[in-house]
């Protein structure tokens, strides 16, 4: 079975390092995935969802605000803006900050910067939401 080793990095942290089977990615023109012997490739990320499936077949889902992903015939880096795993997301905080991005978008004087700033916001918040609620329910134990 073949494998390619990831280096997945946030400025604040590493969040995973090792040998995987492939990483499914959003970019800017639409989602990927790589698997072993991908061709060379840089592009840029936008928020969403990643699944990482480890050599262990260990299913790893994180919810990323964009970035830039960088293929090459030895690894796979993701320099990720912010990058969560789906345990560590606080759904109730997520929900609160897209309401406040929501709301900072109804006010009337604001530059293209701060709309910018609001709807990239409100996308990060979307894709943690997204992430949290959808494998909270495939990993909840049954009853």
């Amino acid at each position: 079975m073949k494998v390619i080793n990831l280096r997945f990095l946030t400025p604040e942290r590493e969040v995973l390092k090792g040998q995987i089977l492939r990483i499914t990615l959003p970019t800017v023109e639409g989602e990927i995935t790589i698997l072993p012997d991908h061709q060379p490739l840089i592009t840029a990320l936008k928020a969403g969802e990643v699944i990482v499936e480890t050599k262990e077949k260990e299913i790893i889902p994180l919810a990323i605000s964009g970035g830039l992903l960088k293929v090459d015939l030895k690894e796979v880096v993701v320099l990720a803006d912010t990058a969560e795993r789906a345990e560590e997301i606080d759904e109730k905080r997520a929900h609160e900050a897209k309401e406040r991005a929501k709301k900072l978008l109804e006010e009337k004087r604001l530059t293209k910067e701060e709309i910018a700033q609001a709807l990239a916001k409100i996308e990060k918040e979307l894709a943690r939401l997204k992430v949290a609620k959808k494998w909270k329910k495939q990993r909840a134990p049954e009853a």
